[in-house]
C-alpha cells in the first residue's frame, strides 16, 4: 500500500487568492483541471469567497475581544489547497488540505475530498459511490485498521495499546476517502486519511494509506458506478 499523498498528480494549479491583513492571512488555490469546468469552477470561487468571509469575520471579532478583555490578539491564519487525485474519463478526484489558525495552542490540519462526475455535471462525496457506509467500512477500513495499528506502533518505537480514546478502528464516517487510480482510466485503489484526533495525538499526525480495490470492494459500489472502477 503506499501513503496517500502518492495519489496525487501533478497539476498546473490556478495561480493562488492570496490575502493578508492585520487581522488575518488567507491563501486559497484549486487545480486549472477544476477550473476548466464552469460549474465546478463556480463551485470552488463560492467556497473561497465563503471561507475568506468567515476568516474575516472571526479574526474581527476576536480582535474585538481581545481589545476588551486586555488580552493579546494572534493573527489568525486559513488556507485551502485543492489537488488532482486523479482524472479519469468519467470523473476528476480531488482532494483538500485545509489549515486554520485562531489564536491557540497551535492551528489544525484537515483533509477534504470531491469527485465531479462529468457525465452528469454533479459533484459527489466519494462515499456517496458506495451501498452504504456500512459497505465501505467492511469492504477497506479492515484493512486500513490493520495498517494504522501497525504504522501507530512504528511511530512509537514499540507497542501502542488502545487506551479507550485512541487506536480503535474509526468509523468511515470519520475518515476522509479518496478515489485514485495508478491507470488513469479506472479507479483501482481507495485512499483513506484519518485526520489529528481521530485515531491518534495531535503529535501523532494524520494517518494515511491506500488500500487497492478488490472483489470485495467493487461489490459495495453502486452499480451505476461500478463501470467506473477496477479490481487490481
Amino acid at each position: 500500500m503506499r501513503v496517500m499523498t502518492a495519489l496525487v498528480l501533478a497539476a498546473v494549479a490556478v495561480p493562488a487568492v492570496a490575502q493578508g491583513t492585520a487581522d488575518y492571512d488567507f491563501k486559497y488555490s484549486y487545480p486549472a483541471q477544476a477550473g476548466r469546468i464552469a460549474p465546478l469552477k463556480a463551485w470552488l470561487e463560492a467556497e473561497r469567497a465563503k471561507l475568506r468571509t468567515s476568516t474575516a469575520r472571526d479574526a474581527a471579532g476576536d480582535r474585538r475581544e481581545s481589545k476588551r478583555g486586555g488580552f493579546p490578539f494572534r493573527k489568525h491564519d486559513a488556507s485551502r489547497e485543492w489537488q488532482v487525485v486523479t482524472d479519469t474519463p468519467r470523473f476528476l478526484s480531488l482532494s483538500s488540505v485545509s489549515y486554520g489558525y485562531t489564536g491557540g495552542a497551535h492551528g489544525s490540519t484537515a483533509s477534504g475530498s470531491m469527485v465531479w462526475d462529468k457525465r452528469v455535471g454533479k459533484r459527489l462525496d466519494p462515499k456517496a459511490v458506495f451501498v452504504s457506509n456500512a459497505a465501505l467500512q467492511a469492504a477497506v477500513m479492515p484493512t486500513w485498521c490493520k495498517w494504522m495499528r501497525a504504522e501507530r506502533d512504528r511511530r512509537a518505537g514499540g507497542p501502542m495499546p488502545s487506551d479507550g480514546i485512541f487506536g480503535k478502528c474509526p468509523p468511515v464516517k470519520d475518515v476522509t476517502v479518496l478515489l485514485g487510480s495508478s491507470n488513469g482510466r479506472a479507479f483501482d485503489r481507495i485512499g483513506v486519511i484519518a485526520d489529528q484526533y481521530v485515531v491518534g495525538s495531535y503529535a501523532e499526525g494524520q494517518y494515511e494509506t491506500t488500500v487497492p480495490v478488490s472483489a470485495a470492494v467493487l461489490r459495495a459500489v453502486k452499480p451505476e458506478y461500478r463501470g467506473a472502477f477496477m479490481v487490481r
